[in-house]
């Protein structure tokens, strides 16, 4: 049963699309997305560059969905450095969290990680950003800093489409001062526990030399 989801999903994922339903009867109930980005030449004084990744339980943004914010916060109002996880609702801000670091890139050649995760809990859509590494933040996610819920009649996560991730993620600040902006993997849980994996490199941003 395993190896046979597993063959279904990869056969469905490259890319996933919305069509999540030929894996018959699975219900998605959480969505980790493991993105790396390497920047290049950082300048503090103009918090250059800016970067902003984006998830959603649907194939789109309306409803309520999440943004993940780095080198910068935007809500309520702008603010230079650190990383701030956002909750939306359509065109509106329903919550913002920032991680208490709030340096500004500043090291040439850092490579980020971190893990982008999306879950139904108990009808809680929970958004969570976790297992952070960088020389500017050290390890961030941890102690619930990046974490925010929010009430929903989403059902499942069957809806989800890395490529909605992917066209609403990018530099919107000093691209020239990146880079890359990857979406290295995509994993799926199922209400079963079965564990998906889609490891496709899905590139966001590219320095053009």
């Amino acid at each position: 049963m395993r190896l046979a989801l597993a063959i279904a999903f990869l056969s469905l994922v490259a890319p996933l699309g919305n069509r999540l339903h030929a894996v018959e009867g699975s219900q998605v109930v959480r969505v980790e997305e493991f993105w790396e980005l390497v920047v290049g030449l950082p300048d503090s004084t103009t918090s250059g560059p800016q970067i902003t990744c984006t998830i959603s339980p649907r194939a789109n943004l309306d409803g309520r969905y999440s943004i993940f914010t780095l080198n910068h916060r935007s809500h309520p109002s702008f603010a230079p450095g650190g990383t701030q996880l956002q909750v939306w609702n359509g065109e509106s801000t329903v919550e913002a969290r920032n991680h208490p670091n709030t340096a500004l890139l500043n090291t040439t050649g850092e490579t980020i990680k971190w893990t982008m995760k999306m879950s139904l809990i108990s009808g809680l859509l929970v958004f969570d950003v976790d297992d952070g590494d960088s020389t500017t933040w050290s390890n961030f996610g941890a102690n619930g800093h990046l974490w925010a819920s929010v009430s929903t009649n989403v059902s499942n996560l069957n809806g989800y489409n890395p490529a909605v991730s992917v066209a609403n993620s990018g530099v919107n600040f000093a691209s020239n001062r990146v880079q890359s902006l990857v979406l290295k993997k995509v994993r799926l849980v199922l209400a079963s526990g079965e564990v998906l994996e889609d490891t496709t490199a899905r590139v966001v941003h590219q320095l053009t030399p």
